[in-house]
This record gives structure tokens, C-alpha cells and sequence, in this order.
């Protein structure tokens, strides 16, 4: 499975592969260079032997510490092609850099994307919508960063504020009680 895919790629995508590293995981992992995630994943997805026609999980890692460069983007594919199975990319990413967004090929990729750029802060270049999706829109900062303040940066008014503005929304509808 990973060997077709690779040789895939080396056929028609060699300019987009990064280099490998050795991971330890049942799933094959192949590395890409951020302006090769669309035209890659265009291709596996129409290819009708290889058929990777679905995002099964798209999330980010920040190696804050301990890897260079400090994020890592992964993507984890599924083909209906039940011989060819699941594979995760990954695209390495330095602070400030963004991925190119790949809602035009999955369009389930829309809120996954918008969660990494809320709570990691990597953008995804091309996104139709990409606004905070689960922190308020004035909160600062993105909180699964590993340079983010594990007591945040005082904002526990806005966590306060919601709550009163969901509860006074409940005392209204329970008829003021």
C-alpha cells in the first residue's frame, strides 16, 4: 500500500516530497512539501486504482522544543479501495508559515482546518471561511500552542461572560424562574 503510493508520487509528484523520518505507527506515514498537498491529494483522490477519496482525520502537532521545524500538519487519508487501506501525510511547518487549504478537494475539510488554525494558529491559505471555530472570536492567542500560558493571558471574563449570556438565555426561555 505505502509502496504504491510512493512510487506514485515519484512518478508524477517527486518535487513535492519532503524527507522521510522514521515513525513509529501501523499506519504509513509520508512526508510533503506544503505546496504539494493539493495537486497530491487531487491525484490519489481520482486515481482510480489508488482512490484516496477520503479525510479521515486532519489535525496539527507543535514540536515546541523538541523538532525542527516546530509544527507538523497530518493528514490521514482512506481509499474506497479496500487493498489500498489508509495512509498519513504530514507537511512540516515553521511559526508563521501556512498549508494550502484543501477544502477543494475534501470538503470535509472545512471545520478540521478551521480548528487547527483556532487552537494552533497555522493557517490554511485558500480556506473559504477560515474564522475561530471553538475559542471566541476576541479571545488571544491559540491554546494548544505549547507556548501558550497554561494560565492563559487573563482572559476569564470571556468564559464568565458566555455563561451568564447561556444562562440568562435559559432563565428567559423557562419563563423567569
Amino acid at each position: 500500500m505505502k509502496e504504491e503510493v510512493e512510487r506514485f508520487l515519484k512518478e508524477k509528484f517527486p518535487h513535492f516530497l519532503d524527507a522521510p523520518e522514521e515513525t513509529v505507527s501501523n499506519v504509513p506515514v509520508i512526508y510533503l512539501k506544503a505546496e504539494g498537498i493539493v495537486p497530491v491529494f487531487t491525484a490519489l483522490k481520482n486515481d482510480p486504482t489508488l482512490h484516496y477519496d477520503f479525510l479521515n482525520d486532519l489535525t496539527a502537532v507543535d514540536w515546541l522544543g523538541k523538532k525542527e521545524p516546530r509544527f507538523e500538519v497530518n493528514y490521514l487519508l482512506r481509499s474506497g479501495n479496500k487493498a489500498s487501506g489508509r495512509i498519513r501525510f504530514k507537511v512540516r511547518l515553521e511559526e508563521g508559515e501556512g498549508v494550502p487549504s484543501v477544502t477543494n478537494v475534501f470538503k470535509g475539510a472545512d471545520w478540521p482546518e478551521r480548528e487547527v488554525y483556532d487552537l494552533f494558529g497555522i493557517p490554511f491559505i485558500g480556506h473559504p471561511n477560515l474564522d475561530r471555530i471553538l475559542m471566541p472570536d476576541n479571545f488571544q492567542g491559540h491554546p494548544l500552542r505549547k507556548d501558550f500560558p497554561l494560565e492563559g493571558f487573563g482572559q476569564d471574563y470571556l468564559i464568565e461572560d458566555l455563561l451568564h449570556i447561556h444562562v440568562n438565555e435559559d432563565i428567559a426561555k423557562e419563563g423567569g424562574k
